[in-house]
């Protein structure tokens, strides 16, 4: 397929795709699937071998956001039965952290629900930074707290922090849809504060939420114009009491489409397969490593993930290693000059296909499972 052919050149040349070319990926038939990944899985080994980093998210306050992001189990008006608890001690946050090193995690990502920190939260979250680092050697930790304010980010990457992830979610045309009490905007003005400060920026997507494929080369453009280090690809859980609960629009095929876009967009940046992967990927998961370079270990903020030992199985299965701490994630080039990817959408478009219908999907409500076990409870994590 020349198409496929096209985009494997530029990805090896860091070179941005057209937008033609992005959604003609979205466009190709299952009959192509493995073509795609095969393709886009040619870019990954280029920048980042077969090596995947393991990601450990712990809850820091878990519920009672202010927020109305419709995707969210912990938004205003939810009637999500998921755990709800305020802030976790900085000594029972690193010993939840522990659990996820001591399971193969490189980064442990700290999140918190709330529009935005305090300048007290930002203290909290300091001497938890603080604690983890004292405790786990060679840790990366990313802080994932909402909205920043002016001198919080270099706060936090005074106190330790690595990264700041906070995700542009959805395009900026249809971000009105989705969210009300903030905009596109304030997101697009946090990443760029967290690179400002030093931060490692860290930023994605949510696919599934009822968006085109227009939309999602949208968003994945200004993510490659934001130029993240890592870009997270979550995949819509529909929580039960949330407004998207009947949103099933993706099919593993159509998930695994997604990735190869945003890898092809995307060439040498992590890739991080990311919330909703079990749900929606189910059995095709480790296809996805050929696209994603980077995953979650175990259980995300309010939905349990698969076991972490199968986790690691899986990425044995499929030929690939986990990343150790001692190696650097990125490629040489963004790690020494902080570049980002070279090159100009030249070239002629492709034709555009015409769109395809994607299968109906029934919903898969068994899938979703309410976490009730790690942070904020008396159980033992899932790492």
């Amino acid at each position: 397929m020349d198409l496929l052919k096209t985009l494997v050149d530029k990805g090896l040349r860091r070179e941005l795709p057209t937008r033609d070319e992005a959604l003609a990926v979205l466009a190709t038939s299952d009959d192509d699937l493995l073509d795609v990944v095969a393709a886009a899985g040619r870019v990954r080994r280029q920048w980042f071998g077969r090596r995947v980093k393991l990601n450990y998210l712990v809850n820091l306050k878990s519920g009672l956001c202010p927020e109305d992001c419709s995707y969210c189990s912990q938004r205003l008006g939810s009637k999500a039965e998921i755990l709800k608890y305020t802030w976790l001690k900085p000594e029972e946050a690193s010993k939840a952290a522990a659990a996820g090193v001591a399971g193969g995690a490189k980064r442990v990502c700290l999140v918190a629900s709330g529009r935005g920190p305090t300048d007290r939260d930002v203290d909290r979250v300091s001497q938890t930074i603080e604690a983890i680092k004292e405790t786990n050697e060679g840790v990366e930790v990313c802080a994932c707290l909402g909205l920043l304010s002016d001198g919080q980010a270099e706060r936090l990457r005074a106190a330790g922090a690595d990264a700041y992830n906070h995700n542009l979610n959805t395009s900026e045309g249809t971000y009105g849809d989705i969210t009300t009490t903030h905009t596109y905007a304030d997101r697009v003005d946090t990443v760029q504060k967290a690179h400002g400060a030093g931060l490692s920026a860290c930023s994605g997507l949510i696919a599934g939420m009822g968006e085109s494929d227009e939309d999602l080369v949208d968003v994945v453009f200004a993510l490659r114009e934001l130029d993240p280090d890592s870009v997270p690809v979550n995949f819509l859980i529909p929580f039960e009491g949330t407004p998207l609960a009947k949103e099933w629009n993706l099919t593993p095929q159509r998930a695994l489409r997604i990735l190869a876009m945003v890898r092809f967009v995307c060439p040498d940046v992590e890739v991080r397969l990311a919330g909703g992967r079990e749900v929606h990927l189910r059995s095709l998961q480790p296809l996805a490593l050929h696209l994603a370079n980077s995953i979650f270990l175990g259980d995300y903020l309010t939905s349990e993930g698969q076991a972490g030992q199968a986790d690691l199985d899986m990425i044995t299965d499929a030929g690939f290693e986990v990343e150790g701490t001692d190696q650097v994630t990125l490629p040489e080039h963004r790690v020494d000059g902080g570049c980002a990817p070279c090159g100009d959408s030249g070239g002629s478009a492709c034709a555009t296909p015409e769109p395809r219908t994607e299968p109906h999907t029934e919903p898969r409500t068994d899938l979703v499972a309410v976490r009730r076990r790690g942070a904020g409870t008396d159980l033992a994590p899932n790492a």
